[in-house]
């Protein structure tokens, strides 16, 4: 549901039982028989997101690319690492370079 005033989005106040507009302060009674639905997206592989959880840390993602004499590991000096970039920020920021050493296993990034 979308306040009639500004257009935001409605949002369920649970204590007074009432939709409440976050914006302008609207507020529209809570029809308990009411089901509110929402459109669920189809993603395609682009638009995936890699998650890195504690057991993937210790290997490196599918789109990781092996960087030899380029970027040297700040742990201990090898100058063989894989590297791999991230869009961890918003989408008008450049993504974030992550990089793994191959020698002693050290990962850092850089923005």
């Amino acid at each position: 549901m979308f306040c009639p005033r500004c257009g935001t989005l409605l949002v369920l106040d649970k204590v007074k039982k009432v939709y409440r507009c976050p914006k302008c302060g609207y507020e529209a009674a809570n029809i308990s028989n009411k089901v509110v639905m929402s459109k669920s997206f189809q993603h395609n592989n682009k638009e995936k997101t890699i998650v890195l959880d504690s057991s993937s840390i210790a290997s490196v993602p599918p789109t990781a690319t092996l960087v030899k004499g380029h970027v040297r590991c700040p742990r201990c000096g090898h100058e063989e690492v894989y590297a791999w970039q991230l869009q961890t920020r918003a989408a008008d920021e450049p993504p974030t370079t992550f990089y793994k050493c191959t020698k002693c296993g050290h990962t850092w990034r850089e923005y």
